[in-house]
């Protein structure tokens, strides 16, 4: 029975009561304590016990019923908190949430030393916004750029990271934009930026933008791969020069520079860059022997070995007394490491 039932039937019973007795006409009756006296008509004390147990009851019912609003709508608030701080924590945002019930305060005291995750499988809820977000989530994992208002991520985090790097794969001319500017993003960001404009934009565009970030062996292996796939626009020796500089380059990475290029650049180019390579750094003098060696300037190679102490260019010299004996070797069936 509802609240508003139980009033009208209780005053209902309290009026039928009153109507029978007053009809008995019982007259009055009189109440005396200490110097107080009390007269009423009997009907009226009759009815009297019904009226305040009706009233404790009204006050009982009310009590009890504002106490469950009111926990019913701290659940409903904690539930809407709880989800939230379910939202924060899947976005990687650290939260501060605070609940009123205690079975919420004991869950979020587990759920705060976890750390959620997103499984393949369709997510749905009655919560829209959780369905986005985590629709997003999927699809930034998925290699797809999410621009939805509603993913919002710090750009500290993982999560944005590989948003922006997807991004960058989906979007050449951000990737452009990224190294114009790589102060504002992450490292691996500007990387993989760099990496798709070497695979993606011309020569000339990348000669613009690699002096922006700080190059490494492989990224500068890359950048010569597509320096020599597009001479025509290339490099200049000294602009090769001023890059290897910068990379500590061993011997063996040097003998790698020049086999990138011997097929590509002329002759002379070729020859001429490790030359002065060689004269600036002693770990290209080998790179700059298997040129000449390429280009049969076999007198070169002798002047310049001459001088040297036996065991240094051991192979070279084999090389050349191979020749002299009338034997001919391909130089890459010798080691000259």
């Amino acid at each position: 029975m509802g609240f508003k039932k139980y009033i009208i039937f209780s005053i209902i019973l309290i009026i039928v009561v009153f109507g029978y007795v007053h009809s008995l006409e019982l007259g009055d009756y009189n109440i005396t304590m200490l110097t107080y006296s009390l007269s009423l008509p009997i009907a009226v004390w009759v009815i009297l016990p019904l009226a305040l147990l009706a009233i404790a009851t009204y006050a009982h019912i009310l009590f009890y019923g504002t106490c469950s609003f009111f926990n019913s709508r701290a659940i409903n608030k904690d539930h809407e908190t709880m989800i939230n701080f379910i939202k924060s924590n899947l976005l990687e945002k650290t939260t501060n949430s605070k609940f009123k019930t205690k079975d919420f305060k004991n869950l979020y005291s587990i759920l705060s030393q976890l750390k959620f995750n997103i499984t393949d499988d369709r997510f749905t809820s009655s919560d829209e916004e959780l369905n986005k977000i985590v629709g997003s989530i999927q699809d930034v994992r998925d290699g797809k750029y999410v621009n939805d208002k509603s993913f919002k991520v710090n750009e500290t985090t993982t999560l944005a990271n590989l948003n922006m790097l997807n991004k960058v794969n989906e979007q050449i001319d951000f990737a452009v934009d990224v190294l114009k500017k790589p102060e504002n993003y992450s490292s691996n960001v500007v990387r993989q930026s760099f990496e798709n404009v070497l695979k993606d934009k011309s020569m000339t565009t990348v000669k613009k933008l690699y002096k922006n970030i700080k190059l490494d062996k492989e990224l500068a292996t890359k950048l010569f791969e597509k320096d020599a796939a597009n001479n025509e626009f290339g490099f200049t020796p000294d602009e090769i020069i001023k890059i290897v500089k910068d990379l500590n380059y061993t011997k063996d990475d040097y003998l790698a520079l020049a086999k990138n290029y011997e097929s590509i650049l002329q002759p002379d180019q070729i020859i001429s860059l490790f030359e002065k390579l060689s004269a600036e750094l002693e770990e290209a003098t080998p790179a700059y022997l298997h040129v000449l060696c390429e280009y049969e300037m076999i007198e070169k190679v002798r002047e310049i070995i001459s001088a040297t102490p036996d065991n240094e260019y051991t192979a070279f010299k084999a090389l050349l007394d191979l020749k002299e004996a009338g034997k001919y070797y391909n130089l890459e069936a010798i080691s000259y490491k």
